[in-house]
C-alpha cells in the first residue's frame, strides 16, 4: 500500500492511498472488454445490418480506411474521453473505485489526460503493458510514465473517509443558498477549501483566510459577497453542499 501526500498550493497536506497494481489492471481489463464489445456491436450493426461493406467496396483503399477508422475512433480515444468527462475515471476505473488526480492538489485538466493518453503508446501498447507495470511498481507514487509526465497519479476511493465525508456540511431543512456560482467548484476544490479554512480558522491565520476568500471569488466569478472572511467561506461550503446534494 502506497500512501500519497499531496501538498496543495495552500500548504495543506492531503493523504491518499494509491490504487494498487491489481486494481489498475482490473480497471484496464474492464475497459478493454467494453472497447471490444463496442467494436463487435458497431461492426454487426453498421457494417452488416446496414450493409455498408457493400456500399464502400467500390471505393478506393484510402476512402475505405477513412470510413472504418471513423467508426472506431471512440475506441482509440476511449480513455481520453471518459477521463475528461468523468472527472478522471473511465468506466473501468469507476467500477473499481479509482481515479486520476494531480499530485499538486489541482484538479486534473484536459491537457493532463491528453498527456496520459498519448503515453499509453509506450506504457501499455509496447511490450503488452510491461513498461507501465515496471514503472508503477518502481515509482514512489505508483506512476506510469504517462503519470510522471502529466504530474498525476491514480488513487483509490475506497478509503473509510472519502471526499463526500470531508466536505460534508450540516444544513437546515429551510437553508437558502447565497452564491449559486459555487457549482463552478469541483469536489477537489471544496475539499481543499475546507481543509485550508479549518486549519486557518483554528490558527487564527487571517492572511490565509484572506487569500482563500480572494481565490474563491476569482474561481466562482463573484462580484459581491456578504460577511467577513470566515462567514463568507462558511457560506460557500454550505452552498456547495446544498447544490451538490443528491447529484
Amino acid at each position: 500500500m502506497v500512501e500519497l501526500q499531496i501538498n496543495t498550493t495552500q500548504n495543506v497536506n492531503i493523504n491518499f492511498i494509491a490504487a494498487s497494481v491489481g486494481e489498475r489492471i482490473l480497471a484496464y481489463i474492464i475497459d478493454l472488454i467494453i472497447k471490444i464489445a463496442y467494436a463487435i456491436v458497431t461492426y454487426q450493426i453498421v457494417f452488416n445490418l446496414f450493409e455498408i461493406d457493400d456500399m464502400i467496396i467500390d471505393m478506393d483503399q484510402w476512402s475505405q480506411v477513412a470510413i472504418y477508422v471513423s467508426f472506431y475512433l471512440p475506441v482509440v480515444f476511449y480513455s481520453l474521453i471518459f477521463e475528461t468527462f468523468l472527472d478522471g475515471q473511465t468506466i473501468g476505473k469507476r467500477i473499481m473505485k479509482i481515479k486520476v488526480v494531480k499530485i499538486d492538489g489541482y484538479q486534473a485538466a484536459l491537457a493532463d489526460y491528453l498527456v496520459r493518453w498519448f503515453f499509453r503508446i509506450v506504457d501499455l501498447n509496447m511490450m503488452s503493458g510491461v513498461v507501465a507495470l515496471i514503472a508503477i511498481v518502481t515509482s514512489k507514487k505508483s506512476q506510469r510514465l504517462g503519470d510522471m509526465t502529466a504530474g498525476t497519479s491514480v488513487i483509490t476511493l475506497k478509503n473509510n473517509v472519502n471526499i463526500s465525508h470531508t466536505i460534508l456540511e450540516e444544513l437546515a431543512d429551510d437553508y437558502v443558498p447565497t452564491y449559486p456560482t459555487v457549482i463552478n467548484l469541483s469536489d477537489n476544490d471544496a475539499r481543499i477549501i475546507k481543509e485550508t479554512y479549518v486549519r486557518a480558522k483554528a490558527a487564527r491565520d487571517y492572511d490565509t483566510l484572506i487569500k482563500l476568500r480572494t481565490k474563491i471569488i476569482e474561481v466562482i466569478e463573484l462580484k459581491n459577497y456578504k460577511g467577513n472572511d470566515i462567514q463568507f467561506i462558511d457560506t460557500i461550503l454550505k452552498d456547495y453542499n446544498y447544490y451538490t446534494q443528491g447529484m
